[in-house]
């Protein structure tokens, strides 16, 4: 039996197993129905064109997306609203260029903590939450416990945070910092 423990922001651990969930349907086209309290929406192929320019064209009018996918306005707006809705559609962003705005060095900080009770756990995330170069924090499987992505000026900048955030979060046992050389693909588009 394989055991999930799932932490929603702002909201405690809940754990289940997966045979306590129903796999009604999987497909890469469709979508998996989970018995219980878990739902997940069924988006069509429509939905996916939506989705697709969307990840790419964030700013597009409604009637230019419309006219994109081949839909009236009116049927898109009410599909985009209910992609919102649903939680598909969390936000829209503008991405900024690192280099640009003096971010030029992405490092990747691997974090051991000294411990695995939940009470280590949450202080250690609610303090990394705080630290404003901190792009992306997970949870890891494997030999640490943490994996940071960071965003530095330079060697220098990110020593400066170093000493200045990551040697002050709590219950840190060990940190590996590796310095990515060049990025060589990058994006936020999610395959749907």
């Amino acid at each position: 039996m394989i055991l999930i423990k799932l932490h929603l922001k702002g909201e405690k651990g809940f754990t289940f197993s997966l045979s306590n969930i129903e796999l009604l349907e999987y497909s890469a086209k469709n979508y998996i129905k989970f018995s219980g309290n878990l739902r997940v929406m069924k988006i069509d192929e429509t939905d996916r064109r939506i989705l697709k320019t969307l990840q790419k064209l964030g700013r597009l009018s409604n009637s230019d997306l419309a006219d994109q996918i081949n839909l009236s306005a009116s049927a898109c707006h009410r599909r985009v609203q209910r992609l919102e809705s649903e939680g598909i559609i969390k936000d829209y962003v503008a991405l900024l260029d690192p280099r640009k705005i003096n971010r030029k060095s992405t490092v990747f900080v691997e974090i051991t903590l000294s411990g695995q009770a939940d009470t280590i756990l949450e202080a250690f995330e609610r303090a990394v939450a705080l630290v404003p170069d901190v792009l992306e924090c997970h949870l890891m499987a494997g030999k640490a416990d943490y994996m940071l992505k960071v965003v530095a000026g330079d060697t220098d900048d990110f020593a400066r945070i170093h000493r200045q955030y990551l040697v002050r979060l709590p219950h840190v046992n060990k940190m590996q910092s590796s310095f990515a050389l060049r990025t060589v693909f990058k994006t936020t588009a999610m395959p749907v």
